[in-house]
C-alpha cells in the first residue's frame, strides 16, 4: 500500500480528523486490523456512556421516592413473615415524587422516555443508513449529554414541576435512540458473519459495563447530592461524542482500507450467497438505503422483533427498578442504602456479560441464532422464579441468584439486538443492498423498546399490590418470546437434521 499522500483524495477526505492526523504522523495508512480494533473500542464506550446514562434514573429512584407505599409494600411483603413490622429509617425524598403516588410517578417517566425513544428507534434506523454514522453518533451522544444534565440541573434549581422532569426525559429518549442503529451499523460493516456472535456477544458487554459504570457513579455522586448523579454521565458520553467525531471510520470502503484474507474469505462467502439469489430472481444488485416496511418482509425480522418486545420487558424491568428493589428489600433481615443497593445491582449486569458472550459463542458454535435465543429465555423462566422466591434469605444467595438471573435474562437480549439483527441487515433477500443494517437494527430493538417501556410502566403499578405478580408477568413475558421463535427453531432444527443426514449418507459413499 502506498503512503498516506498517495490515496485517492476522496478516501482522505472521508477519514476522521483524528485518523488523518494519526497516519499523517506515522506516514503511512491504518492497517484493516487497526481499523477493526479501533472500531470495536470506540462503540464500546460510545454505547457503554450512553446506558451508564440511561441507568442512572433507577439508581436515583430510592433517593427521589424512599418513603412511598410501594416501598413499604415491598419490603413487607419480601420478609419471610408478612406480618413483620415495616422499622426502616425513611428519608424525606424530592417533590414531587415523595407523595404516595411516587413511584407511580417515576414509572411514568419510565415509559415515556422509552416510548419516545422505541418511536425514535424507528426513525434513527432510516437516518443512519442515509446519513454519515459518525456525524449522526455524535449529534446523539451529544444530545444525551446535555439532557441527560438537565435533569440533575433541577437539584440545584430547586425545580418541583413534574412537566419539567417529563420533558427532559423525553427528550433525552429521542436522542438516546441514535445510538444502537449507528453503533451495530458501523460493526457490521466493519466484521463478516463467521465469528460475528462471538465478536458482537464480546462487544455487547459495553450493555452491561454502562449499566455497571452508571450505577456505580450514580450511587458515589449520590453523598454529593442527586444531582451529581445525572450530571456526571451526562459530561461523559458529551465528550465520548467528540472523541468518536474525531475517530470513527464508518466503514472500510469509506476510508479505502484494504481488507485481510480472513475477512475477504468471510466477504466472499457472503458475496456468493447474494450472487446466488441475483442468478436465481436476474436481479441487478441495488445499493440504496432499504425502505420501512421492505425491511420488516426479511425473513427472520418479525418473530425476532417480537421476541425482543418480550425480552426488553423483562430486562429493562430490572434495569429500571432492580436497585428500587433491592433497597426496599429485607435480605437476612437487613435493608441496604440506596447507594449499597445500587452497586449489589451491577452483578445482575456482571451476569448479563457472561450471557451475553456465551450466547454469541453457542450460536456461532452452532449455527443456530434462534435455537439459542429461545433456549436462554426458556432457562430465564426458573431463574427469576427462584431470585424472587429465595433472594432475601441471605446475601450470597442474593448474589448468586441475581447473576444466574442476568446471564438468562440479557443473554438472548445481547445475540438479537447484535448479531441477529447484523446478519438480517445483510440478509441474501436483500440481492446486494448494504443499506439496511441500520433500518433493520432499528426495526429489532425499536419494537424490544416498545417492550421494554412497558415492563416498568406496569411496574410501577402492579407492584403497589402485589411483587408476585410483577415476577408472574416477567416469567410469562420470557414464556412468550421463546414461543415467539418456535417457527425459526423448528426449521432450524429441521436443517440441522437434514446437515446430518447429508454427512452421513456422503460417509456412506465414500466408504462403499
Amino acid at each position: 500500500m502506498g503512503s498516506v499522500s498517495e490515496e485517492p483524495l476522496q478516501h482522505q477526505l472521508n477519514k476522521p480528523p483524528g485518523i488523518r492526523f494519526v497516519e499523517y504522523i506515522r506516514a503511512a495508512p491504518l492497517s484493516f486490523r487497526t481499523y477493526q480494533s479501533v472500531v470495536l473500542i470506540l462503540t464500546f464506550l460510545a454505547y457503554s456512556s450512553y446506558h451508564a446514562a440511561r441507568k442512572i434514573t433507577s439508581v436515583v429512584k430510592s433517593t427521589l421516592d424512599p418513603d412511598s407505599e410501594v416501598g413499604q409494600r415491598f419490603s413487607v411483603w419480601t420478609r419471610p413473615s408478612r406480618t413483620a413490622p415495616f422499622s426502616r429509617v425513611l428519608a424525606s425524598g424530592w417533590a414531587p415524587f415523595d407523595g404516595s403516588d411516587g413511584a407511580s410517578l417515576l414509572g411514568d417517566l419510565d415509559v415515556a422516555f422509552l416510548l419516545v425513544y422505541s418511536i425514535g428507534m424507528y426513525c434513527s434506523g432510516q437516518l443512519g443508513d442515509r446519513l454519515n454514522l459518525r456525524i449522526f453518533l455524535t449529534v446523539g451522544m451529544a444530545g444525551t449529554g446535555l439532557f441527560t444534565s438537565l435533569f440533575g440541573v433541577a437539584y440545584w434549581a430547586n425545580i418541583h414541576v413534574y412537566v419539567y422532569f417529563l420533558a427532559v426525559q423525553m427528550l433525552a429518549g429521542l436522542f438516546q435512540s441514535t445510538g444502537w442503529p449507528s453503533v451495530v451499523a458501523v460493526v457490521g460493516n466493519w466484521f463478516g458473519k463467521s465469528k460475528r456472535g462471538l465478536i458482537m456477544g464480546i462487544w455487547n458487554a459495553h450493555t452491561s459495563v454502562g449499566n455497571i459504570t452508571g450505577s456505580l457513579i450514580g450511587s458515589a455522586m449520590l453523598s454529593y447530592g442527586w444531582g451529581w448523579s445525572f450530571v456526571v454521565p451526562g459530561l461523559l458520553i458529551a465528550f465520548l461524542g467528540l472523541v468518536v467525531l474525531l475517530l470513527l471510520p464508518v466503514s472500510p470502503e469509506s476510508v479505502g482500507a484494504d481488507r485481510d484474507e480472513d475477512d475477504l474469505s468471510s466477504l466472499k462467502k457472503s458475496t456468493d450467497e447474494v450472487t446466488e439469489t441475483l442468478l436465481a430472481s436476474g436481479s441487478e444488485v441495488k445499493q440504496q438505503a432499504v425502505g420501512f416496511i421492505e425491511a420488516w418482509k426479511i425473513p427472520g425480522v418479525a418473530p425476532f422483533a417480537l421476541c425482543l418486545f418480550f425480552s426488553k420487558l423483562v430486562a429493562y424491568t430490572f434495569l429500571y427498578w432492580l436497585p428500587f428493589y433491592i433497597s426496599q428489600t429485607a435480605i437476612d433481615g437487613q435493608y441496604l442504602s440506596s447507594e449499597a443497593a445500587g452497586n449489589l445491582s451491577t452483578l445482575f449486569d456482571v451476569g448479563g456479560v457472561i450471557g451475553g458472550i456465551l450466547a454469541g459463542h453457542i450460536s456461532d458454535k452452532l449455527d443456530a441464532r434462534a435455537i439459542t435465543a429461545a433456549t436462554f429465555m426458556y432457562c430465564a423462566i426458573p431463574a427469576l422464579f427462584f431470585y424472587r422466591s429465595y433472594g432475601y434469605i441471605s446475601l450470597p444467595i442474593n448474589i448468586v441468584l441475581m447473576f444466574i438471573t442476568g446471564m438468562f435474562v440479557n443473554g438472548p437480549y445481547a445475540l438479537i439486538t447484535t448479531a441477529v439483527s447484523a446478519d438480517l441487515g445483510t440478509h441474501s433477500s436483500l440481492k446486494g443492498s448494504s443499506r439496511a443494517l441500520a433500518t433493520v437494527t432499528a426495526i429489532i430493538d425499536g419494537t424490544g423498546s416498545v417492550g421494554a417501556a412497558i415492563g416498568p410502566f406496569l411496574t410501577g403499578y402492579i407492584s403497589e399490590d402485589s411483587w408476585s405478580a410483577v415476577f408472574t408477568m416477567l416469567m410469562a413475558a420470557a414464556l412468550v418470546a421463546g414461543l415467539l421463535l418456535t417457527r425459526l427453531v423448528v426449521a432450524e432444527v429441521a436443517a440441522k437434521i437434514e446437515e446430518s443426514r447429508a454427512r452421513g449418507a456422503s460417509r456412506l459413499i465414500v466408504e462403499v
